[in-house]
């Protein structure tokens, strides 16, 4: 019988179909128009068993069970004689002996080089065809229902199939994506980064998950998108590459949240980072340069502080910016390295803008000046005033804000950020984040200015009740010094007096109230006029400290004092010393002895119920007394034994005025920033002996 060439009846569609079954093998067999077995693949040996030796020639109904039904056959030959096809599932015997049942295709092909018609049989394992059949209608319906995009490509990154899903993401239908590349159909995307994932993919055979798409389809071409894709190598039975699968996922809304989140987080932890940073001293200078380096980098890459003149300069504020506003740069980040930065105005350097400045609209409307797009068609205005917006253009600014610094209703100066780097202007949330910064730092800023005008106030209330002229009596020579705490909170009731007394006496006094601020220095002075108007009355010195108990009983809050009082009599020497909880005198006697005078300390006034007691010192002629409040020798990091100790040996040095000793107390003892506010109070009772001149009375011989 002749046998028909088997790449006669073999189309090439036919090929590829046979590559895409993959794991499912088919038997290719042909027949005569009679039955006769003309072709017997490997294939069908395989299933079957047979070679093409034991089979061709045979009929091929005898490959049937025995006692299967034999109008197979017969429906073979009618449909070749007819030209139909024949499609069924049949039970086959084995060589060995066992049945099989199989799904068969046969169609008729005219024979091309004789008359006759060839019938072409596709025979496969029944039950692997119909997992094949289950498992492609699941495909299909996965492919077409599925909400996440899918496609199918071949080797060469050509679309051979796309879902429906994916069409709608890109925007194009399955048409315009068969047979061409990403490349070709989306510009707008990342489309290169995409193929080189595809292709390890491909090369590899790992597949490659979560690449990221980005940018922009005919789907949406207004807005940028995330997609999030997969690859998976495709291939035949015997381990070949022939295509590959990829899946799409748009992830626009999950990235965006995330860069949100990721935003929030951040400026969380900015915040964070002002609340310790910002505000550290009550320092107008160094309050302006902590919010301008929170700012850098992490929101702007240059910022600068100014605040209204009359605020650095210590004035009050103005009512008003009708006509202008007046600043002065106190802060600017950073400092160094930055050509942003170096253009702008220097520290210290006072601006002055007009009415209609950017700078002065942002201070009169109390709400952020914001240019999201800072370039020629934003300078223009400014370009004919000035040459700095140019510059700040040459130097990569595109987005820039001015944030004015209010707080308690006073407005107080304004902060300006600047971006250059490739972000994008500030957004909503930073414009937000850049006013929360702002607003500590204007917190802050507004109480450095109460600090500094309670300071000042309470300075001047001080000073104020201290007296204005001191007139010992003749024998006493008096130096004083007072010396205000850096600190607001340490400005209070510090005092000393010299009174002159009948008989040539004088009544040397100091005093601390405890507390600070403006209510202690209001008592202070309270205290200071009881006892001038007291010891006038020549008092004993404990009646007087009695007095000064009522004094501090009649307001409306306790309040305690120490108090030290001598009575010197400049004629004797002798001194009466009445102590109320007070730091000890010193004395300096004139051969160089210091001593602290050892006197019983009392209790400070305003404890009540205390009896206080009087010391009678004499003192030679020239003697100095040293009376001090604590602050001039109590120290934070010290004992005060061992400075009570350096107290003395400082003066047993000698010094040529009682001004210049007092001098040297302070400047030794005293820190450049003091904790507490000082009195000190120097006196010589009496007057030295003077030592015996033994020169000749008479004058010198002239010469001749």
């Amino acid at each position: 019988m002749q046998q028909v060439p088997f790449d006669e009846v073999i189309t090439g569609a036919a090929r590829d179909a046979g590559g895409w079954l993959g794991a499912l093998p088919v038997a290719v067999v042909a027949t005569s128009a009679d039955g006769a077995i003309v072709r017997w693949d490997h294939a069908a040996e395989d299933l079957l068993g047979h070679t093409p030796r034991e089979v061709l020639g045979r009929h091929i109904a005898d490959l049937l069970h025995p006692g299967a039904d034999r109008s197979l056959g017969r429906s073979l030959w009618e449909g070749a004689a007819t030209g139909r096809g024949v499609m069924g599932t049949v039970t086959a015997w084995h060589k060995e002996g066992r049945p099989l049942d199989l799904e068969i295709w046969a169609c008729p092909v005219p024979a091309r080089h004789r008359g006759g018609t060839t019938v072409l049989v596709f025979a496969a394992e029944a039950q692997a065809a119909r997992q094949i059949r289950g498992s492609s209608v699941v495909w299909d319906g996965l492919f077409s229902r599925s909400p996440v995009g899918i496609a199918v490509l071949d080797t060469q990154l050509r679309f051979l199939r796309v879902n429906p899903a994916l069409e709608a993401m890109n925007g194009l239908p399955q048409a315009a994506h068969i047979g061409r590349r990403l490349v070709e159909i989306l510009p707008d995307v990342n489309a290169a980064d995409m193929e080189r994932a595809m292709r390890r993919a491909l090369d590899d055979g790992q597949p490659v998950l979560d690449s990221r798409r980005t940018g922009r389809t005919p789907a949406d071409p207004d807005h940028d998108h995330v997609w999030s894709g997969s690859y998976v190598r495709l291939e035949d039975a015997v381990g070949r590459p022939i295509g590959l699968a990829a899946t799409l996922i748009d992830i626009t809304a999950q990235q965006r949240a995330q860069l949100e989140a990721d935003a929030g987080r951040r400026q969380l932890a900015l915040v964070n980072e002002a609340t310790v940073k910002i505000g550290t001293s009550l320092d107008l200078e160094r309050t302006a340069q902590e919010l301008a380096d929170v700012a850098v980098p992490d929101l702007a890459d240059a910022v600068t502080v100014d605040v209204l003149e009359t605020l650095a300069a210590g004035g009050e504020l103005g009512t008003g910016l009708v006509g202008g506003t007046t600043l002065r740069r106190l802060a600017k980040a950073p400092l160094t390295g930055s050509p942003v930065t170096t253009a702008l105005a220097p520290l210290g350097r006072t601006l002055a803008f007009p009415a209609n400045a950017p700078y002065t609209r942002a201070l009169g409307a109390r709400r952020p000046f914001v240019v999201p797009r800072f370039d020629e068609e934003a300078i223009a205005p400014a370009a004919s005033h000035s040459e700095a917006p140019a510059e700040l253009l040459r130097l990569g600014v595109h987005s820039f804000m001015m944030v004015p610094l209010h707080a308690r209703g006073v407005v107080l100066g304004l902060a300006t950020f600047y971006r250059t780097r490739a972000v994008g202007p500030f957004t909503e949330g930073e414009i937000a984040l850049a006013g929360e910064l702002a607003a500590r730092a204007a917190v802050c800023v507004d109480n450095a200015r109460l600090y500094r005008r309670e300071h000042d106030t309470a300075v001047v209330l001080q000073r104020s009740m201290l007296p204005q002229h001191i007139t010992p009596p003749p024998g006493i020579e008096v130096a004083h010094r007072y010396l205000p705490a850096s600190d607001v909170n340490e400005v209070g009731g510090d005092w000393y007096d010299v009174i002159a007394l009948e008989d040539g006496r004088a009544a040397l006094v100091i005093g601390d109230v405890m507390g600070h601020g403006t209510g202690a220095a209001a008592v202070m002075g309270r205290l200071s006029a009881s006892v001038r108007a007291l010891a006038r009355l020549d008092l004993a010195p404990e009646d007087l400290l009695y007095q000064l108990e009522a004094t501090l009983r009649d307001l409306a809050e306790p309040m305690l004092a120490t108090f030290l009082s001598v009575v010197a009599d400049p004629a004797t020497g002798l001194c009466r010393i009445t102590r109320a909880g007070h730091p000890p005198p010193a004395a300096v006697l004139p051969d160089g002895t210091v001593r602290l005078i050892d006197v019983p300390p009392g209790l400070p006034l305003g404890v009540g119920g205390i009896a206080f007691t009087t010391t009678d010192v004499t003192l030679p002629p020239g003697s100095l007394l040293v009376l001090y409040t604590d602050g001039l020798v109590e120290s934070r990091s010290s004992d005060i034994d061992a400075r009570l100790a350096e107290l003395t040996d400082l003066l047993g040095e000698p010094a040529p005025t009682l001004s210049a000793l007092c001098d040297t107390l302070l400047t030794h003892l005293v820190p450049a920033s003091a904790d507490d506010d000082i009195a000190l109070l120097v006196a010589r009772i009496g007057t030295a002996p003077r030592a015996p001149d033994f020169r000749d009375p008479r004058p010198a011989p002239r010469a001749p």
